[in-house]
């Protein structure tokens, strides 16, 4: 019996159901009317997703790179301090105090500034380049212009480099190349490079390597001195003979005549009869002062390859950040082949980096995974269900699913990759359309016992529209929490968002899609499809037809029925095991590893070089080659490409130093050395350790190598930022931190930035013997920049920009003592410049970092045979033991564990608000929080099988884990939701307890039965996979085919124990209120 409030609170959540409900029943019944017209707007989705499909850019993994714009400033007369302080400070400083700025830091080394601005999340990119732009007509203001003009980088990402080439030659038969450098340079970069920046989506064809060409006057000393001519006049003379006028126009008749004075250089021949002076009626020719000669303007870095003696000349192909990158891919080849037919005889390109190659093995993986995941949820449907024709109406959902998928993305722009596609289960997707054919099925079969006859068209028609509408709205709110523990995933900022917001997102147009097929395809195709005559079967010969639920359903009911008996006679017993499954996975998971993200395997390594920052570039190539050398050795090696330096847009601005070895691997199913990518690495390590004395190598892959650079400026997984002013000290105490590092097991390829090691020859003005010899500091200092070259006029040969250079010639440059002795032009004569300054040699800094209006020193590391949270934590400690810190510097860790870090604490907020609403909506559903807590017990349940998963298949709890994790919760509180309202169903027709327990159990064995194997065989493929990407997809397929297998058995054996022993207390509770009432 019920008191007069329990009656009063059913009747009101009647009205609302009813009110709920009776909107879904008409749209019901109008597609079960209307099967036609649903067939053809079915039709119409069907081909406006398949051209989705088709427009969805396409990538190995999400674009995480952060809103940011890079100021680049070429400074080729300044040194690391002055670039700092004459180029970089301006700059940060103008950038201060723009809208949603966060970060701002910098690197200055010899010639160049690179200041990276990072913007909020939100931020539009083309707004924030805008608004740098803007502020940096301030910072121009502050800068010479002999200093340089700071200019916008490219618009790129991480995932910006898509396509590398090499331009390469065919030797002459004495073995020398056919087409020297500064040919094939010039050729890149005025035939090549220009009409590749017309392929769409292409924002830049970086030059590597080769020689840039100049038209170089080298001046010898000793002519400057026998003609009393200093460089300035040189430089003057030139800049007087390189003019154009415009004289407006005349009138000659009837014709209108433009007038132009043309003085400007066109040739060889013009610059060498370039007057530079008139002495007595005799002119003084810059050829008499030199020799006028096609040279390379001073290089910065240059390219290797395969240790070949000749240097090589490559382009890299930069995409705009959010396009497609195999449609640019595509279009950079087709231009490439337009292209190749108009190089000169003997010169080839060649490609060796393909990004497409990286995409197409990680989509050949996600794809596999879906139709492997597909052919298996089919296979369970058409053996749970029992009926081919339901199983048929079930699968129909899936493609559909898959196509509003990629119709939400197009209109979305969201990329399909291993994270966005890989997250998809179409046993999720199936759910509804499950619940709703297997109550179909089961009310057909009943209304064909009734009858005893076959059903008419319309009594099928209409038997359909009354079991969907029964199932409705459980399947409604299961629906709507499966979406809802997804929203928090869309709320994560920083790269987590970035990472995983396009997975929510996919999973939630799958959902959203299914839930309106199962509106109205579902029932349209159930009530045409489904049999009308349903097969019925006998328990016994006196007992009543009923539903022949199949063979499988049947051995299912035989084997749980005794099971679910004896779990309801031991309900403590069943819910202590269930307890100490929980804090048992809770151990487990408090011993396992942490790190961020699971590698992805590339295909492809790369190796970061970096040798003192004294050495040549012709040494770190001598070195760069043996490198090359020893690698090719490895038959797993195809190619080794070496980029030395800086390229001609300084995106990554590394000193001669400094190589990044890019290492072409064969497939790792042809690898014979080593099985896996990190025993490679060791045994790369060891040979190379070897082999090549005085270079450090540190191993990444190149979007890995691309993507920490952009987001926190360092090249290998953890980096720590030391913080202060004075350079000295901060080496110092870098260098402390490295030997601490080095101690730590599972810390490899440690190593400080070399801040320090440059030599400096200064040349400071004696301001007396300026003042004395009537000169200025200008004209004195105008000979030491002719030691780089001073770029004085560019003109145009043949459509190619040619820079017009004065320089001294080789041997000055060279020799110290030489270049004292080149003139300077005084009011009295000539002096030589080591009269006029100081020369002095001096150590000085090689780069100066820069963030939090600090100067900054980074020591990066790898980990290897461990995870990175337990080795940051050990690595705490030690530093705090070992390195005492100056008063005022402080550290930061960055790269893998601060994205860790910020991961975890949200996911510490965004977890309690995916259980908060599951709550919510569990106790919308009953009314009531008893069934819902109840229910809500399947997710700890769950949590238990998704950690102890992740344990017995070596998996490290990850963001990829977290991420599986809460989608878990959704999937887990579903089958406890069927079960219960099917228990609740029985209980408010008047079943006693026990019975409505047991029978509500019994009948909903094969819905939930079904569900579960639907959900865990969809991501069973992902979680064996072992193809590129596959890494990344374990961890989160892991924890939900895990977690789906504990939460079944808790929803099979353990809910229904719980029900009725607290459902017992409640129904005596009842008993005596209303038996104390009368």
């Amino acid at each position: 019996m019920s008191s007069p409030e329990v009656r009063k609170e059913k009747s009101q959540d009647v009205v609302h159901t009813v009110a709920t409900l009776g909107f879904v029943e008409r749209i019901l019944s109008a597609s079960v009317k209307h099967r036609v017209l649903v067939l053809v707007l079915t039709a119409i989705f069907f081909a406006l997703g398949l051209q989705a499909a088709f427009r969805v850019p396409i990538d190995a993994v999400p674009d995480v790179t952060n809103v940011q714009v890079q100021v680049i400033t070429s400074a080729p007369t300044l040194g690391p301090l002055d670039v700092e302080s004459h180029v970089t400070f301006p700059v940060e400083k103008a950038m201060a105090g723009l809208p949603g700025l966060e970060e701002v830091r910098s690197i200055s080394r010899a010639g160049i500034s690179v200041v990276t601005c990072v913007f909020a999340d939100g931020v539009d990119l083309y707004g924030a380049r805008a608004q740098v732009a803007q502020r940096l007509d301030s910072a121009r203001r502050e800068i010479p212009t002999e200093f340089g003009d700071p200019e916008l980088g490219p618009v790129s990402s991480g995932l910006g480099e898509v396509f590398h080439f090499e331009l390469r030659t065919d030797a002459n038969p004495d073995g020398s190349p056919r087409h020297p450098l500064l040919d094939r340079r010039t050729f890149l970069d005025w035939t090549i490079a220009p009409r590749l920046r017309l392929v769409p989506g292409v924002v830049e064809v970086n030059a590597f390597g080769g020689a840039a060409r100049s038209l170089e006057i080298s001046l010898d000393p000793s002519r400057l001195a026998a003609n009393r001519v200093g460089v300035s006049e040189v430089v003057d003379a030139i800049k007087r003979n390189h003019i154009s006028e415009g004289g407006a126009y005349l009138v000659s008749g009837r014709e209108h005549v433009t007038v132009r004075g043309e003085g400007r250089i066109a040739s060889r021949e013009d610059l060498e009869n370039v007057v530079v002076l008139t002495r007595e009626t005799t002119p003084l020719y810059v050829r008499d002062l030199g020799v006028v000669r096609d040279a390379p303007l001073v290089r910065y870095g240059a390219v290797t390859r395969d240790g070949r003696a000749d240097e090589a000349v490559v382009g890299v192909v930069m995409m705009l950040r959010g396009a497609n990158s195999g449609e640019v891919v595509r279009g950079v080849k087709e231009a490439i082949a337009d292209i190749e037919t108009t190089l000169p005889a003997g010169m080839h390109i060649d490609a060796y980096y393909d990004r497409t190659a990286l995409v197409d093995r990680t989509i050949h993986t996600v794809g596999k995974n879906l139709i492997e995941a597909s052919l298996l949820v089919l296979l369970v449907l058409f053996v749970t269900l029992g009926s081919f024709r339901a199983g048929l109406v079930v699968a129909i959902t899936i493609p559909l699913a898959l196509l509003g998928v990629f119709l939400g993305m197009s209109l979305g722009g969201i990329s399909g990759n291993l994270v966005s596609l890989g997250a998809i289960d179409f046993g999720l997707v199936v759910d509804g359309a499950i619940i709703i054919v297997e109550n179909a099925l089961h009310r057909l079969a009943e209304r064909r016992a009734q009858l005893g006859r076959p059903l008419t068209d319309q009594e099928r028609s209409s038997v359909v529209v009354g079991a969907a509408r029964e199932v409705r709205k459980a399947t409604a709110f299961g629906e709507a929490i499966i979406a809802l523990v997804y929203v928090p995933i869309i709320a994560l900022q920083s790269i987590e968002g970035r990472m995983f917001r396009p997975m929510a997102l996919t999973v939630l147009f799958a959902l959203a899609t299914a839930f309106v097929l199962s509106l109205t395809l579902v029932p349209a195709l159930a009530s045409w499809i489904l049999p009308k005559d349903p097969p019925l079967k006998q328990a016994t010969p006196s007992s009543p037809l009923v539903a022949d639920e199949g063979r499988f359903a049947a051995l299912a009911h035989r084997l749980y029925a005794p099971l679910l008996a004896r779990t309801l006679r031991a309900p403590r017993l069943v819910t202590a095991v269930a307890v100490g499954l929980f804090f048992l996975s809770i151990g487990v998971a408090s011993r396992m590893g942490r790190e961020f993200l699971p590698k992805l395997d590339e295909g492809t390594m790369v190796l970061a070089a970096v040798r003192l920052p004294s050495v040549s570039l012709d040494q770190s190539l001598a070195m760069t080659r043996k490198t090359e050398e020893v690698l090719k050795r490895f038959p797993e090696v195809t190619s080794v490409v070496s980029r030395t330096g800086r390229a001609e847009i300084a995106v990554d601005p590394m000193g001669i130093n400094m190589t990044d070895v890019y290492v072409l691997l064969k497939p790792k199913e042809e690898w014979t050395t080593a099985k896996t990518r990190e025993e490679l690495i060791e045994i790369f390590d060891k040979a190379l350790s070897g082999a090549v004395p005085g270079t450090g190598f540190a191993f990444s892959q190149p979007i890995e190598m691309n993507t920490n650079d952009l987001l926190a400026g360092i090249e290998s997984d953890l980096a720590v930022h030391l913080y202060g002013n004075d350079l000295v000290q901060l080496r110092q105490t870098a260098d402390a931190i490295v030997r601490s590092l080095k101690t730590i097991p599972g810390a490899k390829d440690v190593r400080a930035e070399q801040i320090a090691g440059m030599s400096v020859l200064s040349a400071k003005v004696d301001r007396a013997a300026v003042g004395r010899a009537g000169v200025d500091a200008q004209t004195v200092l105008a000979t030491i920049a002719a030691v780089g070259g001073i770029h004085v006029v560019v003109f145009l040969e043949r459509g190619v920009r040619v820079p017009i250079v004065v320089r001294l010639d080789g041997a000055t440059r060279s020799n110290p003592e030489l270049l004292a002795q080149v003139p300077v032009k005084t009011a009295n004569g000539t002096l030589p410049t080591g009269q006029l300054v100081t020369f002095e040699t001096t150590p000085g800094p090689s780069q100066i970092g820069r963030e939090r209006l600090s100067r900054r020193i980074t020591v990066q590391l790898d980990v290897r045979g461990r995870d990175v949270g337990s080795f940051v934590e050990e690595a705490k400690k030690k530093l705090g033991k070992d390195v005492k810190l100056p008063t005022g510097y402080y550290t930061v860790w960055a790269g893998e564990y601060e994205r860790l870090q910020s991961a975890t604490h949200q996911l510490a907020v965004v977890v309690p608000i995916a259980l908060v609403l599951i709550v919510v909506l569990l106790a919308l559903t009953f009314g009531r929080f008893r069934p819902a807590l109840l229910i809500f017990l399947n997710v700890p349940m769950a949590t238990s099988g998704g950690l102890l998963a992740l344990a017995l298949r070596g998996e490290e709890l990850s963001i990829s884990a977290g991420v599986g994790m809460i989608a878990l919760f959704g999937v887990a509180v579903l089958n406890g939701l069927v079960l219960v309202t099917n228990i609740e169903e029985r209980r408010d027709a008047g079943a006693p307890l026990a019975a409505a327990v047991r029978d509500g159990a019994e009948s909903r064995l094969r819905p939930v039965l079904t569900t579960a194997l639907v959900a865990s065989l969809g991501f069973l493929p992902m979680m064996l996979a072992h193809g590129a990407g596959a890494e990344v997809q374990r961890p989160l397929a892991t924890v939900v085919v895990g977690g789906i297998v504990t939460s079944t058995l808790l929803t099979l054996f353990v809910l229904p124990a719980l029900y009725e022993w607290l459902g017992g207390r409640s129904e005596s509770e009842r008993d005596l209120t209303a038996s104390a009432s009368l």
